[in-house]
């Protein structure tokens, strides 16, 4: 009986902390792409104008790593800002998939745990070949 118990309140707590932790992701993106795009409009209002004909004439091959980019962000660049807050929102549908895929497990469902770890890993691979390429 115990067990029920405590299995109940973990199924209380996962379902009422997702929303929570994804809600607090979302919130944190969109705060800092909103600093990122008054970074833009205060500091640099041509540089994507400038960056976007510079790609188009092939002169701009440069990739940031993220430890790159936490320190152009902390130089109040909004090119950084901007990149940092759209890898948090990327966050957001790995987190509630991941969350999917701990609840499916906890619950031993293994053709749904076999589902959600195929859609996890289609997203990470995708995260990483969209960094990659």
């Amino acid at each position: 009986m115990a067990t029920v118990i405590a299995s109940g309140e973990e199924d209380r707590i996962l379902r009422t902390w997702t929303p929570i932790i994804l809600r607090a992701i979302l919130l944190a993106s969109s705060l800092v792409m909103a600093v990122g795009i008054a970074q833009s409009l205060a500091f640099a209002p041509g540089f994507y104008v400038r960056r976007f004909h510079a790609v188009q004439h092939g002169q701009l091959h440069v990739r940031n790593g993220l430890a790159q980019l936490i320190d152009e962000m902390r130089k109040g660049d909004p090119h950084g800002t901007m990149t940092i807050g759209l890898f948090l929102l990327t966050l957001v549908p790995l987190v509630r998939v991941a969350f999917t895929f701990f609840l499916f497990l906890k619950e031993r469902d293994f053709v749904y745990v076999t589902a959600t770890a195929y859609v996890l890993a289609a997203l990470a691979v995708g995260v990483l070949l969209g960094r990659v390429g």
